[in-house]
């Protein structure tokens, strides 16, 4: 078939990442339905698709204007990970299993950026 955005090691991480984020938002007060909660899913779904997106762009430009967007929605992510665990809406055990999940998921995206950034075996 060819390379797609799913053979990205960057996005394999962060979709492992967002099935995460919908795990523990479950639980979430109701009252945060339609905040915390969709915001938080919102900015993980942002992750995945603009590494999706960006991986089909022809030039070196719009692919790294993308990866970009998706680096600072992992940054938006970390923010409400930290929230979640001070408003006490997850446990230590989620909040370190989130953590080291984005860490995986940010490592691999900022390695895929360099690599574009640097013409090495990116797919067009």
């Amino acid at each position: 078939m060819g390379f797609t955005f799913k053979d990205i090691i960057a996005w394999q991480k962060s979709y492992d990442f967002v099935l995460l984020v919908y795990k523990v938002t479950r639980k979430f007060p109701e009252s945060e339905k339609y905040g915390l909660v969709s915001q938080f899913q919102r900015a993980a779904v942002s992750i995945i698709a603009n590494i999706a997106e960006g991986s089909k762009k022809m030039s070196k430009a719009d692919k790294l204007r993308l990866m970009n967007i998706a680096q600072g929605s992992l940054e938006e992510c970390r923010c409400y990970i930290l929230l979640s665990k001070d408003l006490e809406y997850i446990s230590e055990e989620e909040y370190n299993t989130l953590v080291y999940s984005i860490e995986g998921a940010s490592f691999y995206l900022n390695s895929y950026c360099k690599a574009i950034s640097e013409n090495k075996g990116v797919h067009d």
